[in-house]
């Protein structure tokens, strides 16, 4: 297919707080404009905003037509700052953060926009970071090791409750009328383009990473049955659908949605995608060896490789899951700029932020200016980064966060250098257990808005005694959603031509200090001891303080 040389795509990043979009030339990735949309609703953990119920600890919730909001407003904004005719678009592809499920009717219609639902926090959105499906996830587990079932060690041996089998049997279980009138339970990557095109597709990605789809089947009726009786036609009721391959083209553009983004009808839209996926091919990290970690909110790793391997507690290992003939790898920590921005919001003195106003800098900047100053361990603390839970490699939602070492002398900025050390040292581990398991990686590229922060990367870099590579993007799933709609567009023959021609990536951006090096090898020693004691079963704390939590909570309800 012949591309005008002034053809462009757009690609919709639908994050966690916001959507935004961005324009982009086929021919050489240049990104011409950009815009980005809030959620009205944001995160709903607190209460459900049609009726004011107070939700139970966590819950995690969004609004679709929050989704929807994105494509009316950040799309055609895009366009616009782009200085572009929407005549010059022939594509469009989106990505979003994994696991997010919507529970839907047969035409696609969220079951928390029908009057009979509406007050049902079950007929929501349930985001990515929805934990209260850890119980069935112990479950899933738990009988998984029983069985001796095979798909297990494609998860690392564990089975997550941010994905698709813990929240359906969450649904089922606390739900049932929700779960027997949910026709469809659809990946929110897989809504979006439904919305775009009128037509269900489901994308490979999610469907093996999230979905538990192994060699092409998923477990049987008989495992899910002895989970539960009702929950033992969950795959062929609600969940199975024929497959789309990354880069396919999922359909064309309806004149409904060409209303709300401005486009033309007819454009190509690609199948629905992950952030993290997507962010490889944009950073030009299509080879084995080559991770990519998203740094955002949460940090996602994921990286390509030969051969298959059974990583402990990794997210999954999908055959093509990021570029075709490659095995795709995912990790990932549950909290990374969240846990800052809740140390920011909770526990920094009014004085810092006073500081930081006068100065006309953020209070991030401040403490990260402050604690530069320190040499590593000087501070006296080490921190546990749970405060979200444990993605990878224990994969438990219930663990929650430690700081070790603090006195009536500790100041804020301390605990925030030992704070943004410990999701270094979590990434740590992660290298450390894909290098021990045969998955070696050979060079770290970061994406995501942490980038700014050039203490945090060199920490990392520093921790993890490797040179870090940066993308060349500041907005890279947005980036890697565009190429994907360039080659769901015919533009290119497959995403490794489009990350050759339209992705880009600054090479050893943060180097290693030696010194640094042997300092925060001590520190790591340190924090492994922690990591094992608290997450491998020698103290049940963690768990302990959660229930109670819970039980009191409840009572209080």
């Amino acid at each position: 297919m012949t591309i005008d040389r002034d053809a462009c795509v757009v690609g919709v990043d639908f994050g966690t707080l916001s959507g935004r979009a961005v324009v982009v030339r086929v021919r050489d990735g240049a990104e011409l404009g950009t815009a980005v949309h809030d959620y009205r609703h944001g995160v709903v953990d607190q209460v459900l905003p049609s009726t004011g119920r107070p939700l139970p600890p966590e819950w995690a919730l969004q609004v679709p037509s929050d989704y929807v909001d994105v494509l009316r407003t950040a799309v055609p904004q895009a366009v616009e700052a782009a200085g572009i005719s929407a005549e010059q678009v022939v594509g469009i592809g989106t990505d979003f953060t994994a696991c997010t499920m919507v529970p839907t009717t047969a035409d696609g219609t969220p079951l928390c926009e029908l009057e009979e639902f509406v007050g049902d926090p079950h007929a929501y959105v349930k985001l990515w970071r929805h934990h209260a499906a850890q119980p069935q996830a112990d479950r899933i587990n738990e009988l998984a090791r029983q069985r001796k079932e095979p798909w297990l060690a494609r998860y690392g041996g564990l089975i997550s409750s941010e994905w698709e089998f813990a929240k359906g049997l969450q649904l089922l279980e606390e739900a049932p009328e929700v779960y027997a009138a949910t026709e469809h339970w659809v990946e929110a990557a897989d809504w979006i383009i439904w919305q775009l095109t009128g037509t269900y597709t489901r994308n490979a990605c999610t469907a093996g990473y999230k979905g538990i789809l192994q060699d092409g089947e998923y477990p049987t009726e008989e495992f899910l049955g002895e989970l539960n009786p009702g929950f033992s036609t969950f795959v062929r009721d609600k969940l199975d659908h024929p497959l789309s391959a990354l880069g396919d083209k999922a359909g064309t553009l309806t004149a409904q949605a060409a209303g709300w983004t401005g486009l033309r009808e007819g454009i190509a839209v690609a199948v629905g995608n992950v952030d993290a996926h997507v962010t490889a091919p944009a950073a030009q990290a299509v080879n084995p060896g080559q991770m990519v970690a998203i740094m955002g909110t949460s940090t996602c790793h994921v990286m390509s490789g030969s051969d298959l391997r059974e990583v402990p507690g990794m997210c999954g290992v999908v055959d093509g899951g990021i570029v075709p003939g490659l095995w795709g790898y995912e990790a990932g920590q549950s909290g990374v700029g969240d846990i800052f921005a809740w140390f920011l919001r909770n526990q920094v003195p009014p004085s810092y932020h006073d500081q930081a106003r006068e100065r006309g800098i953020s209070v991030h900047e401040l403490l990260s200016e402050l604690a530069a100053q320190q040499e590593v361990g000087e501070h006296g603390l080490v921190a546990l980064d749970w405060h979200s839970g444990n993605r990878s490699v224990l994969v438990d939602h219930e663990l929650s966060g430690v700081v070790v070492g603090q006195t009536l002398a500790t100041k804020a900025e301390d605990v925030y250098r030992a704070l943004l050390e410990a999701t270094a040292f979590g990434t740590r581990v992660i290298v450390d257990t894909f290098t021990d398991a045969g998955v070696p990686v050979t060079e770290l590229v970061i994406a995501g808005g942490l980038t700014k922060n050039s203490l945090l990367m060199q920490i990392y870099a520093d921790v993890l005694d490797l040179p870090l590579s940066v993308i060349g993007s500041a907005q890279g799933p947005a980036l890697g959603s565009a190429m994907h709609a360039a080659v769901a567009a015919g533009a290119y023959g497959d995403i490794r031509d489009a990350a050759e021609k339209m992705g880009s990536v600054r090479r050893n951006v943060f180097v290693p200090d030696q010194k640094n090096v042997e300092a925060y090898e001590r520190l790591f020693l340190d924090y492994q001891e922690l990591h094992d004691y608290f997450g491998r079963g020698a103290n049940d704390v963690m768990h302990r303080l959660r229930g109670y939590r819970r039980a009191a909570l409840e009572g209080k309800s």
